[in-house]
């Protein structure tokens, strides 16, 4: 009996430091993985600094649902017992990201826990949350049709992903290759949408072929606006660059006696929609192919993106409750946040007044661009309507 209980003795220190030790490799790991999930940031677009713990595609999930009841400032989304802060700031490409209380004690916690513990066991952990893709889609242009103001409206939305910088990959900087363009992308959730514009693919020969090859079923974003005000537009932007350059009238003819226009001039050949769309159309569908309204995109903003939005199968989330009508720059601007002391509109390089020029200069550029127009109608099915504009020309457009 005295045998039994000594062995009985020696076995249950043992089995105690069995389980004590199993119990600490099991916590180290647990506070290791929470350190990891506590570190992660949900860039959930380029407005949004989103400070979350999640653990799968139900948070996530989750995470999207209570974004898209919130209105801007900040909201809460609850994930078990723990509550979630959501903040909302006006940024660019980065911005500047606050953790909570819960967050840093718990980062704080964690590098205890490591510094006591030995052993090699080691949790990779990312800042952004997510992963950088190539793009699903693409605003290809036109210039100076209101790409940038789609822009700004599309990065509103929480599953929308976009660099704000025109990368200029499939024009200028193709040769760098596609792990290059795809580091410029953003890290996105799984089911948001990783988008950039560059407006002059539009009218880039190569530029069909190469997106084609890197993805046929992208979905393309044309923003086009009358031909003759788009020409006036990208004029006066030229201009307020180089005031030296000669008149608009100038530029605009061969010869002005016999009303020859100068169709080589960029101005004016970047409108002769219908010529760029057929290089287009050798490689994509018009179904994967949207063409917003410049002039529309002006009057009626959330019209236009109710369109977008369906166009690439997002919720409605932005529509008018987002806009008003900037009466000094004549167009729409975003609401401004709760948190922010100022509303987000277009720069100063947006809303320029454009130079007076002759009417009869007016009247041969509609005559000029009608054939091409009503070429263009007939490819995208669409009318619109530029011709009832021959008589005036928008003044502090989407410039």
């Amino acid at each position: 009996m005295a045998f039994w209980s000594g062995t009985v003795a020696s076995k249950v220190p043992r089995k105690i430091l069995f389980m004590f030790t199993l119990s600490l490799s099991v916590t180290y790991l647990f506070y290791s993985l929470m350190s990891c999930y506590n570190s992660l940031q949900f860039p959930l677009q380029d407005n949004f600094a989103y400070q979350a713990r999640s653990a799968g595609t139900e948070e996530t999930t989750l995470v999207r649902e209570q974004l898209y009841s919130t209105s801007p400032g900040f909201a809460e989304a609850q994930f078990g017992h723990k509550s979630t802060v959501v903040s909302i700031v006006d940024r660019e490409e980065g911005g500047d990201h606050a953790w909570t209380g819960t967050q840093r004690a718990s980062a704080t916690e964690s590098t205890r826990l490591q510094a006591a513990t030995e052993g090699d066991l080691r949790v990779n952990c990312t800042s952004d949350y997510g992963e950088k893709k190539l793009p699903q889609a693409i605003i290809i242009g036109v210039k100076k049709g209101g790409t940038r103001a789609l822009l700004e409206a599309l990065r509103v939305h929480p599953d929308v992903r976009a660099v704000g910088n025109e990368p200029h990959f499939f024009d200028r900087n193709y040769e760098k290759g596609l792990d290059w363009y795809r580091d410029l992308m953003p890290s996105t959730l799984e089911g948001q949408i990783t988008m950039e514009k560059t407006p002059s693919y539009f009218v880039t020969n190569q530029a069909p072929k190469r997106i084609h090859t890197m993805a046929r079923d992208i979905k393309l974003i044309i923003v086009v606006r009358n031909p003759v005000t788009r020409a006036i537009s990208d004029y006066t932007q030229t201009l307020s660059k180089k005031p030296e350059i000669p008149t608009f009238e100038v530029l605009a003819f061969k010869n002005r006696t016999l009303g020859l226009i100068d169709a080589s001039w960029s101005a004016l050949r970047i409108g002769i929609y219908a010529l760029h769309l057929e290089s287009w159309m050798q490689y994509f569908p018009l179904s994967q192919m949207h063409f917003v309204s410049g002039e529309r995109l002006i009057v009626d903003p959330a019209g236009e993106m109710a369109k977008v939005q369906d166009f690439l199968g997002l919720k409605r989330i932005v529509t008018d409750k987002h806009f008003y009508f900037n009466k000094t720059k004549g167009f729409p601007c975003l609401k401004k946040p709760e948190d922010s002391s100022t509303p987000r509109c277009l720069g100063k390089s947006k809303g320029r007044t454009h130079p007076k020029i002759e009417p009869d200069v007016i009247r041969r550029l509609h005559k000029f661009y009608k054939p091409f127009n009503m070429m263009f109608y007939q490819m995208t099915g669409q009318n619109f309507e530029w011709e009832q504009q021959e008589e005036s020309v928008s003044r502090g457009s989407l410039v």
